[in-house]
């Protein structure tokens, strides 16, 4: 849309006029049966919170459309989550863009994310690798800025992923898959109580698989292999009604390849050193809350260290291909250690205040994070190494009014101070502190089957520095990233509450943005590399739409469908070489995405087929190279007996091609003169696999 600033005053009076009659019209329809669709909560807010009392956009994935998939990672379901994409150029998914938000790629620089990530309450924003779904209770995505809840790493939204919980009984089970690519899955849970006041859980997978991509200069197909394993732990103790703590455990060790580029944009690579995406996390959490008379007091802890190693050859050829050829790889070893701790303060129902119509959070949050990084490069004269600490001290608090019976707002505010230290052993040094702001202020209608919001929120992301000392002084430093995001949204249910819905319509106002670009330098040989660098170049507008349904059609078949419109411009952007992009679509920002699927039960059989679709958008800031637009089609069918489950199972059925991550101008063919031309890479071919799963209890 090209006269974007003509519209935008009309968009938010829009919105809020269109909330309130829509929410009036839908609570006409039949009332809720509570019995007839599972009731889903939220756990990433202060409080667990119905999804359709939620007054943000939030899409949760359950344990069941989770193994519909056969899902391994988080990004073999993202896919069906509106408005939510993710940055191929890695073994797995490590980025996430949030309406159109967030980072793409990280080399030398620190990263500061736009998408929080949380793993049972530790935090892999910008380790994305990590995401593994094995015994996996629900994924909870949350749509837009989290300015209140989580501060700087959730400018564009949260990703929270709750693993499954202690049982009060012994339960068993085990889970393994075989499928194409000499895909192989093996996990097993064991679950119960150990005292009458003592409950724990451990979970363990391996998953193993050749990958997709075949090395014609070495001959092999697993050149892009996987052997990802995950451990984890849970242990619950309650000491009355009073007191209960869970402490969680989490290893995981990825050992993925990572040789996805080629020269003929196939699947077929000639690479003779072929790179790796590994990593080594072992992490816990601590989440304890007690009950007093006044109040409820609950201390949240996490520490965390993740080791992990990415490199790749970096011509993507074998020497000697040709007399033009060189030959170089680049390798990033990197060590992240987080600690962090917060204490909230929640009212109960004796401690209600303003005449006992409000409750109330707050609390305090510190978060210290140090990262190590080594780098060899051929072309470099020896290792780089750097290191990039931050310490981050937040103050909080949100208020919950019930204006009246069926009115409630909900207004929070964020204070964040931020210290980062950076030195490498080029003598680049930086040490810049940044006081940050966020909060978010929303009004919720409560009626009889439908609830309604309108909310306005601030989030930030910390500024950085650009730490490549060939860059011009002007390009070292860039500042913080502000979001302003007015959405309202309409939940609830109908037809005797067989059909769940949950719709929002947002407008976001960058200001300051941080966009990544890159100078493309010759070396003498005649090749080139490319210099990343993140600056405030632009402000741009965010806007579109998300609806998601459940429709209990009948008791042995059940639809769900959803859609994401995203409308996306830079208002101002001029990039570094000169040309004025303003009006032109933010990178990673598909236009639509939509999912529509069916489950249905015959006796013990089952089966379930889902549509994904996706618009194709911009690589990158930098170039014109676009995606494909793609339609995954996948599907399940299976038998459950009485203690035991056998599933076929398939994604990407009609072997679609897209492609998730691609360079626009880059010159790497010594065959061709290293002429500049566009290289992609694709997404997932076509899985098929078998599943059999075995319950002891």
């Amino acid at each position: 849309m090209k006269n974007i600033s003509l519209v935008a005053p009309l968009i938010a009076p829009l919105i809020i006029s269109l909330a309130v009659p829509l929410a009036l019209l839908l609570n006409s329809l039949p009332a809720f049966a509570s019995d007839d669709m599972e009731e889903i909560v939220v756990t990433a807010d202060f409080r667990d919170t119905r999804q359709l009392d939620t007054p943000l956009s939030v899409s949760v994935i359950g344990e069941d459309f989770i193994r519909s998939r056969a899902a391994q990672h988080f990004e073999d379901v993202l896919n069906a989550i509106p408005n939510l994409n993710f940055s191929g150029g890695t073994g797995r998914a490590r980025f996430f863009q949030i309406r159109g938000i967030g980072e793409r790629s990280q080399f030398v620089d620190p990263l500061n994310p736009s998408v929080g990530i949380l793993i049972d309450g530790v935090d892999f924003s910008g380790i994305g690798s990590a995401a593994t779904l094995f015994d996996v209770e629900q994924v909870e995505i949350l749509r837009g800025p989290q300015g209140t809840r989580y501060g700087a790493n959730a400018l564009a939204g949260l990703i929270n992923i709750k693993t499954n919980d202690p049982t009060e009984h012994f339960d068993a089970h085990l889970r393994t898959s075989v499928g194409n690519y000499d895909t192989v899955t093996l996990g097993g849970v064991i679950s119960g109580p150990v005292s009458e006041n003592v409950l724990f859980r451990l979970a363990a997978e391996n998953h193993q698989s050749d990958g997709y991509t075949e090395n014609a200069f070495l001959g092999r197909d697993d050149v892009n292999a996987r052997d990802e394993t995950t451990l984890r732990g849970k242990i619950l103790f309650s000491s009355g009604d009073r007191h209960t703590s869970t402490f969680s455990l989490f290893h995981l060790d990825v050992d993925n390849g990572y040789d996805a580029f080629s020269l003929d944009n196939t699947r077929v690579t000639l690479s003779d050193e072929p790179g790796h995406d590994r990593q080594k996390t072992t992490a816990g959490s601590l989440h304890s809350q007690w009950q007093f008379q006044a109040f409820d007091f609950a201390v949240l802890a996490s520490a965390a260290t993740s080791k992990s190693a990415y490199g790749y050859d970096e011509d993507w050829t074998y020497t000697g291909i040709h007399p033009f050829g060189y030959t170089s790889t680049d390798d990033y070893r990197r060590q992240r250690d987080t600690l962090s701790l917060e204490a909230r303060f929640i009212s109960n129902q004796d401690s209600r205040i303003m005449g006992n119509s409000t409750d109330w959070v707050f609390g305090f949050y510190s978060l210290n994070s140090n990262e190590d990084l080594l780098r060899n490069y051929t072309f470099l004269p020896g290792p780089f190494d750097s290191r990039y600490d931050f310490t981050t001290l937040a103050a909080f608090f949100q208020l919950d009014t019930n204006l009246t019976d069926r009115t409630i707002l909900t207004s929070g505010l964020r204070l964040e101070q931020r210290d980062t230290r950076y030195s490498d052993s080029e003598g680049v040094a930086f040490n810049p502190q940044d006081t940050l702001w966020g909060g978010r202020v929303a009004i919720k209608f409560m009626l009889d089957n439908v609830m309604s919001y309108v909310s306005v929120a601030r989030g930030y992301k910390a500024g950085g520095f650009n730490t490549d000392g060939s860059l011009d002084q002007d390009l070292r430093e860039f500042d913080s990233e502000f979001l302003w995001e007015l959405e309202a949204g309409v939940k609830g249910t109908a037809l005797d509450g067989l059909l769940q819905f949950r719709s929002a319509v947002f407008y976001d106002l960058r200001r300051d943005q941080q966009v990544k670009s890159s100078l493309v330098r010759p070396r003498p040989d005649g090749s080139t590399e490319f210099i990343d660098f993140v600056g405030n170049a632009a402000e741009g507008t965010n806007y579109g739409l998300e609806l998601e349904t459940d429709w209990l059609v009948s008791d042995n078949f059940t639809m769900i469908a959803s859609i994401g419109l995203l409308e996306t411009e830079f208002d101002e952007f001029i990039n570094e070489v000169g040309d004025d992009l303003s009006g032109r679509a933010q990178a990673h920002a598909p236009g639509y995405m939509y999912a529509l699927g069916g489950n249905y039960t015959a006796g013990n059989w089952f089966a379930t087929v889902s549509i994904d679709g996706k618009d194709d958008f911009y690589f990158s800031d930098r170039h014109n190279l676009r995606s494909t637009g793609s339609t995954i089609v996948n599907a399940n069918v299976g038998y459950r007996g009485q203690n035991w489950s056998a599933r076929l199972w398939g994604r990407n059925l009609m072997d679609d091609d897209y492609t998730i991550r691609g360079f626009g101008s880059f010159g790497n063919d010594p065959r061709k003169n290293y002429i500049v031309e566009p290289y992609v890479q694709f997404g997932e071919p076509r899985i098929i696999g078998v599943t059999f799963e075995y319950d002891l209890n």
